[in-house]
């Protein structure tokens, strides 16, 4: 007979005992906060270090005469302090260290608005709305004095400046001189440095949430129904109104018993003007397209640079809401009221087309 070569099966009592395993340290949750602080102490030491070749000499002591003398008055900042200032290499400092949150203002608001930094800016925008586009203002009047009012305008340009542009109309040429903030697209504020930037001067992540806590504060809020698929227009659909969405800014109007605006910007749209939108290779880059211009990328960054064309900002006359909050689920009462702002902005947008002579001189 053959020998039956299969080993025994085991039980309780032969099987070998499996080994135990080491139970696992869990750090105290006082080990992590001292690695924190130690972690924070070596980025501040490696942030706030000065080269010795750019070390800061100690100031002279001054004499009892000196020291009581007030000192002399800072002259305004200019365009070119401010561009200065943005490219200088300590603002790239002061923004990506934890310098930066000190040398913010005490007025920060929860949206990231700096009023300190906001009027350094000014200048800027002051050269681009009076000198290099020239911008012509009408209508601006139908803005009331006081109160919420949303601004509700075309999107245009492949790099948008009309957010920036529209503040800048409304605080030289309105009598009140009101602040505008606006909701901007919510992939610009995933860039470095822009998305700060646009924080700190007024711009708004865009979403129902924070515009509606906008305008229970009485603010002067300007929204773009059309989003990306605006500025994303190639140049052959420059001035035709894309879709406004599902309607969510009358929605908001209602809700918040909002007066609307109707505003037209033309100009915009040809600062770079986009021949193709390339989208396959914008995704890895956390963009929603790679524009196709006449200079760029054939120039490079320089490509991006806007060109001087004349602007003209016209504010249409003001659309009350009175119905309330209680007609904001009927679907038929929105989609009506969102085609009638459609209809007079794009009516806008027509009669200043028509009405200019040359993209640059207007």
């Amino acid at each position: 007979m053959m020998e039956d070569k299969r080993k025994p099966k085991r039980t309780k009592a032969t099987a070998k005992p499996r080994k135990k395993r080491a139970p696992r340290v869990v750090k105290q949750e006082a080990d992590v906060a001292t690695e924190l602080r130690e972690l924070e102490h070596r980025l501040d030491a490696l942030i706030e270090s000065t080269p010795a070749s750019h070390a800061v000499l100690p100031e002279p002591e001054l004499s009892p005469s000196a020291q009581a003398s007030p000192p002399p008055t800072a002259d305004p900042p200019t365009v070119f302090d401010t561009a200065r200032e943005l490219l200088s290499t300590d603002f790239y400092l002061r923004r990506w260290g934890q310098a930066a949150m000190r040398n913010r203002s005490e007025e920060v608001d929860d949206f990231g608005y700096d009023p300190t930094y906001d009027a350094r800016a000014r200048p800027l925008f002051d050269f681009l709305y009076t000198r290099y586009f020239r911008v012509e203002c009408r209508g601006v009047s139908n803005i009331p004095n006081e109160g919420r009012c949303m601004l509700v305008a075309n999107h245009s340009g492949t790099i948008p400046f009309d957010g920036p542009m529209l503040k800048t109309a409304v605080k030289r040429e309105h009598p009140g001189k009101r602040d505008v903030r606006w909701l901007a697209e919510d992939f610009v504020f995933h860039f470095p440095f822009v998305g700060s930037f646009e924080s700190r001067i007024g711009a708004v992540r865009a979403c129902q949430e924070n515009a509606e806590r906008l305008l229970r504060q009485e603010t002067l809020l300007a929204v773009f129904p059309e989003g990306i698929k605006g500025i994303g227009k190639l140049y052959k659909e420059r001035y035709k109104l894309q879709r406004f969405g599902r309607g969510g800014f009358v929605r908001l109007a209602l809700r918040t018993r909002t007066p609307i605006v109707p505003v037209a910007i033309v100009g915009a749209e040809e600062t770079n003007p986009m021949l193709l939108r390339l989208e396959a290779i914008a995704k890895p880059l956390g963009l929603p397209y790679v524009p196709i211009t006449p200079t760029f990328p054939l120039l490079g960054p320089l490509g991006l640079v806007p060109a001087p064309t004349k602007w003209k900002i016209t504010f249409g006359e003001p659309i009350f809401m009175h119905d309330g909050a209680e007609s904001e689920t009927d679907e038929l009462l929105v989609a009506r009221l969102s085609e009638r702002v459609r209809s007079a902005i794009q009516e806008l947008l027509d009669t200043s087309v028509r009405e200019r002579k040359s993209v640059i001189f207007g």
